[in-house]
């Protein structure tokens, strides 16, 4: 695949992850019916799975590893530095849309550079 179409085929797919995120937020994070629920029966899955979520955006887990993600995919060279920034957008989106901004939008900024940097040409070893 050309890095035209993988950039093309990352601008349609982060747009739906983004969406998908926000489905989170305001499905389970925000609506009103999972907090009357989850005090009444808390071991349901969704209401552990929101518990769990909650503790992740509490402690700013999702936002520190798209961060550290980033920040190693700035120096790691090739599809492997690619590869890094796109899992680290991965992580950062839904950092950003899960109340932990001021840590992801470092994440997102840092990651986008490095996916949009061009690489280098190699130089011709001459003898």
């Amino acid at each position: 695949m050309s890095s035209r179409s993988s950039l093309i085929l990352l601008l349609i797919l982060l747009p739906l992850w983004l969406a998908a995120s926000y489905g989170v937020r305001f499905a389970l994070m925000e609506d009103g019916q999972w907090v009357g629920l989850c005090v009444d029966e808390g071991q349901r899955w969704e209401c552990q799975v929101r518990a769990g979520l909650g503790l992740l955006i509490h402690f700013r887990v999702i936002a520190w590893i798209g961060l550290v993600a980033s920040l190693a995919a700035f120096f790691i060279p090739g599809r492997a530095g690619w590869g890094l920034a796109l899992l680290a957008l991965l992580f950062a989106l839904p950092a950003l849309v899960l109340y932990t901004a001021s840590l992801a939008v470092f994440a997102c900024v840092i990651a986008g550079l490095r996916l949009v940097r061009r690489q280098p040409e190699p130089v011709p070893i001459s003898a």
